[in-house]
């Protein structure tokens, strides 16, 4: 587990310190629990100091060895809680048709979401994407997927149909790039233009819900270059890491993002400035 989620390491620690507990008060030995569950001598230990994440039934397996079946739920329950926080893309994306139901699964989230701050540092943000933009950037996730059954043309029309949240009453979303991202190419020039083209139309509020900021180069910061991140109503934080999506909902390491989003935000331009650094950019594919 990455060390700096320490939320998810907090809350393996915390279960590995419940399960030893249950086996101390229980008078169990290491090896006896072992034994018992079947289990190669040393699990017992790693599961207990967080070296190893136990699976539902090792944990079934322990309570019911351990005369602790009442407690089996609680320690399930934070077993997936702890687990949801980090997972993989490739976990997210098996299955037939795994990065087009990756596509469906996210409109919810998005749809019960009044106010949205994106920070993006290497892409445009998704619900800014232009179709052909869309479709280059989940042709190459597919590629390092590996799976030939991803539905490419369905993810696209997926993620392209989330962007109608940008257009109910009530929303706000206010989007953060680096302007290094609007110089990374994704397809080819003309995939480029029509994508800076949508983004310099967002600048002069094409769209009222939303507020398009860019970080210059030349910008004096006082926050670094952080991964791509969504803060989802200042209680949810969505990281995207090359390997997985991390959830953060622990209020301490939530503070921290909104902290960093503030700091950028001082950073950036928007509307006539902001505009004048795309059409840079979009100059490159003319």
């Amino acid at each position: 587990m990455p060390s700096q989620y320490p939320a998810v390491q907090a809350g393996r620690r915390a279960l590995a310190a419940r399960l030893r507990e249950i086996r101390l008060d229980a008078g169990i030995q290491t090896k006896a629990l072992a034994e018992a569950a079947g289990w190669d001598r040393w699990k017992v230990g790693k599961i207990e100091h967080a070296k190893r994440s136990p699976s539902v039934a090792d944990v079934r397996t322990w309570c019911r060895i351990c005369h602790a079946m009442d407690q089996a739920d609680d320690l399930v329950g934070a077993l997936r809680s702890t687990e949801s926080a980090y997972v993989t893309w490739n976990r997210l994306q098996r299955g037939r048709a795994g990065l087009r139901r990756l596509q469906e699964s996210r409109l919810a989230l998005y749809e019960r979401t009044s106010t949205d701050w994106t920070y993006c540092s290497q892409v445009v943000p998704g619900l800014l994407q232009t179709r052909a933009y869309v479709t280059e950037l989940l042709e190459l996730v597919s590629r390092r997927s590996g799976s030939s059954d991803n539905d490419v043309p369905g993810a696209v029309t997926a993620r392209i149909d989330r962007q109608r949240v940008l257009r109910r009453h009530g929303r706000k979303f206010l989007f953060l790039m680096e302007e290094a991202a609007l110089h990374y190419r994704i397809g080819d020039p003309e995939v480029m233009a029509g994508q800076l083209s949508h983004l310099a139309d967002v600048t002069a509020s094409a769209i009222p819900s939303v507020a398009l900021g860019v970080i210059p180069f030349s910008q004096s910061r006082t926050q670094w270059v952080l991964e791509n991140f969504t803060v989802f109503d200042g209680g949810k934080v969505e990281v995207e890491i090359l390997s997985a999506l991390v959830t953060i909902s622990v209020p301490g390491e939530v503070s921290l993002y909104l902290a960093a989003f503030e700091d950028l935000y001082r950073s950036a331009v928007f509307g006539t400035e902001a505009r004048k650094l795309i059409e840079v950019a979009a100059g490159r594919y003319r």
